[in-house]
């Protein structure tokens, strides 16, 4: 049975990336330098740049997938904002950070109007605000 998320295990491991492709692409590298290293020539070399080319796809592609993420969510939340907050603190939605709305989005509906007004009033970072939430909402969707 799975465990409950909460903010010790709210990440999330994807088995194909981090335990196949990612070890796939270092290998493919390591194979790369070591060709280059024993039989130098311009095969070999244009054999670890295409190796540092998967790297850096890899990578890239990952990371635009999060970046796109992030800012669904930043979206998500500023909606989700905007139905709980009250009058005074609505107008200053805008004044959260990136961060912290992507660690707003765990706190349940109950505790976002105080948790907004404590970040809003001490700046809390997205993993102090994580640390702050008492009611935890999952996101199971996080890529």
């Amino acid at each position: 049975m799975a465990t409950a998320q909460g903010p010790a295990n709210h990440t999330r491991r994807d088995p194909l990336f981090h335990f196949f492709l990612l070890p796939v692409v270092a290998v493919n590298a390591i194979v790369a330098v070591t060709g280059l290293i024993r039989h130098p020539s311009a095969q070999s070399a244009w054999c670890l740049i295409l190796a540092i080319a998967a790297i850096v796809a890899v990578f890239k592609i990952r990371l635009y997938a999060l970046k796109v993420q992030d800012r669904v969510i930043r979206l998500e939340e500023r909606l989700r904002l905007a139905t709980l907050l009250c009058p005074e603190l609505l107008g200053r939605i805008s004044e959260l950070s990136e961060g912290q709305l992507i660690g707003l989005r765990f706190a349940g509906d109950a505790e976002v109007p105080d948790l907004v007004a404590k970040t809003l009033a001490t700046n809390l970072s997205g993993k102090e605000i994580k640390r702050s939430i008492r009611n935890w909402r999952p996101d199971d969707w996080r890529v």
